[in-house]
């Protein structure tokens, strides 16, 4: 697990411009499958100018309905390993790169807050996944801290600085 500081807009524009130059560089198209962040990510990535040149879409999935209808998540995974779980999370990302053309795609399932934490997921735990087009799905977990902007703005920064960890190693 691990944590970051809470970034500033203008360095999240920041970690998004690298992301994006590494997409771009590998002529790659991007999607993005998001729980807990709403759409954030996608957000800071259609800011940048330019961003249809290498993103192709992004899902925003609370529901589980929409997390099985959308990115093809399995009910059985929900039902026994819950939202918030490495197994959504590595489903999530590759049910995204299933139905979108894109060549890589990120993707974030967590406990935002301020409510809605356990005592085995409290406020602040998210995972992310990660996932190239012809590789393998790979998801970490973070334990953030801070009111729900504080958590949003950390899950942000870690999927965009894992996704350009995924495209340059």
């Amino acid at each position: 697990m691990e944590s970051l500081s809470v970034p500033t807009d203008a360095e999240l524009t920041g970690l998004a411009r690298l992301a994006a130059d590494e997409v771009q560089r590998q002529k790659l198209m991007l999607v993005t499958a998001e729980s807990c962040t709403g759409g954030w990510i996608a957000k800071v990535l259609t800011d940048l100018a330019g961003s249809s040149a290498w993103f192709d879409a992004g899902v925003v999935t609370y529901s589980y309905e929409a997390k099985e209808s959308l990115l093809g998540v399995n009910p059985r995974t929900l039902e026994h390993d819950g939202a918030v779980s490495e197994e959504t999370a590595l489903e999530m990302v590759s049910g995204a790169l299933a139905r979108f053309g894109a060549g890589v795609a990120v993707a974030v399932t967590g406990i935002a807050g301020p409510s809605g934490g356990t005592p085995e997921k409290p406020v602040g735990t998210v995972w992310i996944g990660w996932k190239r087009r012809g590789g393998y799905a790979h998801a970490r977990l973070y334990q953030f801290a801070g009111d729900r902007e504080a958590v949003r703005r950390q899950t942000v920064a870690a999927a965009l600085i894992g996704l350009r960890k995924t495209l340059t190693e």
